[in-house]
């Protein structure tokens, strides 16, 4: 006898199924370690940080009066707002005949952490550019901390760098461990950059040509004295944002500059409960019912340390 798929189909197992679960791929998650996390907040929900400001200086004249003046203060209030949870269930009947099981249940509480890790991600990453003015170069001393990309179209080049650090500098912000948070289509942007061969604008470019802008999640070399970062989680912008009379278009993203000495980092944060897990049988409904909670807040402490640049992302 002859066999073929032809005659013989009813002999061929149609759809195999693998014990191994497919993951999706993930973003590594990197920004909340530029938060500094308030430790003394014991209780309630809302802290308030006195500030206060510099000395003034006057002119003396002999034997006269010594003129006393007060120093500013102000307050920073901050609120702890995220209250989160992720949750999944397995039915009992889906316990007892699926084959991959076990792998499920296994699975559902790291991408619950996963999935809140993400959120607080995204957080942190927005409350910089949602404090500040939209449509306004937000000025401290003289420098602009928001503003678009000078590129063509938006795209952004190596002088939005040198913009950046001089922003900052006039902020009198640290000029050590400047950071740069990026869309991936500032590194698309930097690998494709037409005068990258000549080493104009750093002397660092040297191997970029050959080895790509970024690896893993960071830039290989430093430009302009920030460390860069990739991410695809950074604030998407409005439709039409203009600020000095140049406008976003639709796919714009708020890139981040900053310091990130320990002292004065731009963001403040506190997890007044971190991922708590819960899990119980519901016997109504005949399943394991598994959640995960979380409970904090951010919010941008030093507007002076922190630059936006809004960008194109279109332009891939």
């Amino acid at each position: 006898m002859a066999f073929s798929y032809a005659t013989n189909e009813h002999l061929v197992r149609a759809n195999l199924w693998s014990a191994q679960l497919k993951e999706v791929l993930l973003d590594e998650l990197f920004a909340t370690k530029y938060v500094d996390l308030i430790t003394d907040f014991p209780d309630g929900d809302t802290l308030n940080i006195p500030s206060i400001g510099q000395a003034e200086v006057q002119d003396y004249v002999e034997n006269a009066a010594v003129r006393y003046t007060g120093m500013d203060t102000g307050n920073f209030t901050f609120t702890i707002d995220q209250y989160k949870s992720s949750a999944t269930y397995i039915t009992e009947r889906m316990k007892q005949d699926s084959y991959v099981m076990a792998k499920l249940v296994a699975s559902f509480i790291p991408k619950q952490h996963r999935a809140l890790a993400k959120e607080m991600e995204v957080k942190v990453l927005d409350v910089g550019p949602s404090a500040q003015t939209a449509s306004n170069l937000n000025a401290i001393n003289g420098g602009n901390h928001r503003f678009v990309a000078s590129g063509t179209n938006q795209v952004m080049v190596v002088n939005d760098f040198a913009r950046a650090k001089f922003s900052l500098a006039k902020a009198n912000v640290p000029m050590t461990q400047l950071t740069a948070i990026v869309d991936p289509s500032v590194a698309y942007a930097f690998d494709t950059i037409s005068n990258l061969t000549s080493m104009q604008n750093n002397p660092m470019w040297d191997g970029i040509v050959t080895t790509g802008m970024s690896t893993g999640t960071t830039f290989v070399k430093n430009v302009y004295g920030f460390d860069v970062y990739v991410s695809q989680n950074l604030k998407q912008i409005t439709a039409g944002e203009t600020i000095n009379s140049v406008s976003v278009n639709t796919s714009g993203v708020a890139n981040l500059f900053f310091s990130a000495a320990q002292d004065v980092l731009p963001f403040v944060g506190c997890i007044r409960q971190p991922p708590k897990v819960d899990s119980d049988y519901n016997k109504d409904l005949q399943r394991e019912e598994y959640v995960t909670t979380c409970r904090y807040g951010y919010k941008l402490y030093r507007p002076e340390n922190l630059v936006v640049v809004l960008s194109a992302t279109d332009q891939v």
